[in-house]
């Protein structure tokens, strides 16, 4: 343990949580994370069994050992690195609380914008068929499911330990969605599907070293990597779409043009981009053309 870690557990030793989240909060400030602050209130809060609210507007009292060791056990993990997500075991996505850890991609605000898009295109589909491909956690499928209640939504993925926590999702949601394991380069499942959807791999092995740890070191690196897959998906979904039916991809920094072009070539229409909620070009839609 760091000198940092010495410091802030003897201070710890006669802190309040108020107090001990200030501790924490400049040794993960130190540590590069970038939400010390906030990190600091959820870590604290998780091992007291508290909402981050309640920590809030907790008395002020002094913490027993028990707790200040529970405490430490977290943020030593936090400043190493590790997700605060797979740390707290559970993340909010929407209206859903999923589990999450190593097995798949960390469900994230911009992919809300990705929910958003396949909602309006579904508006005014009393029981569309919708597929998601690459499902990961679950996120997108359990989502839709959630929020239109007639949808009957399938999630695909190649990765087994993938498949096994979006069930566990399914399970704790109770949402019900099928969940395949199939590998989306011998094909899309065969359909008609009113939507198609994908969160697919699209960040350059050359990235890798320019990647914050959290993602570099604890996100599986099959649902990741991948310069192809939204193409691939793209061209294999006019197979399985009904006519009119439409794809939604979500893309990386600056590959959105790229995207909305490719679509454009391979005869979808209604082409459009869609900005997440920082600005950035993040979802590429199109439509299966009539006829």
């Amino acid at each position: 343990m760091g000198r940092g870690s010495e410091t802030r557990g003897a201070v710890a030793r006669r802190a309040t949580p108020q107090a001990l989240v200030r501790e924490t909060r400049e040794e993960l400030a130190a540590a590069g994370c970038e939400s010390p602050q906030v990190d600091a209130e959820l870590l604290v809060a998780h091992a007291l069994g508290l909402t981050r609210s309640e920590l809030s507007a907790l008395p002020c009292r002094v913490l027993n050992d028990g707790e200040l060791d529970a405490i430490r056990r977290l943020v030593e993990r936090r400043v190493q690195r590790e997700p605060l997500q797979h740390i707290l075991g559970e993340w909010g996505f929407r209206g859903l609380v999923l589990e999450v850890d190593r097995r798949a991609l960390i469900p994230r605000p911009e992919t809300e914008s990705v929910v958003d898009r396949c909602l309006a295109l579904l508006e005014g589909s009393e029981r569309p068929r919708v597929l998601d491909v690459g499902t990961g956690s679950g996120a997108i499928a359990l989502a839709i499911a959630d929020e239109h209640r007639g949808a009957r939504v399938t999630g695909i993925d190649l990765s087994r330990d993938a498949l096994e926590l979006a069930r566990e999702n399914e399970a704790s949601t109770g949402f019900d969605v099928e969940l395949r394991e199939h590998d989306l380069y011998e094909g899309l499942p065969a359909g008609p599907w009113d939507l198609v959807v994908s969160n697919p791999p699209y960040v350059s092995p050359s990235e890798r070293d320019s990647l914050q740890p959290e993602v570099r070191d604890w996100e599986p690196p099959l649902a990741l990597y991948g310069v192809d897959a939204g193409a691939v998906i793209a061209r294999g979904a006019l197979d399985v779409l009904r006519e009119g039916g439409a794809l939604v991809l979500e893309v990386g920094d600056r590959q959105a043009e790229a995207t909305a072009a490719l679509l454009g070539e391979l005869g979808y229409r209604d082409v459009r981009v869609t900005l997440d909620l920082s600005g950035r070009e993040r979802v590429v839609e199109g439509r299966r053309p009539l006829g």
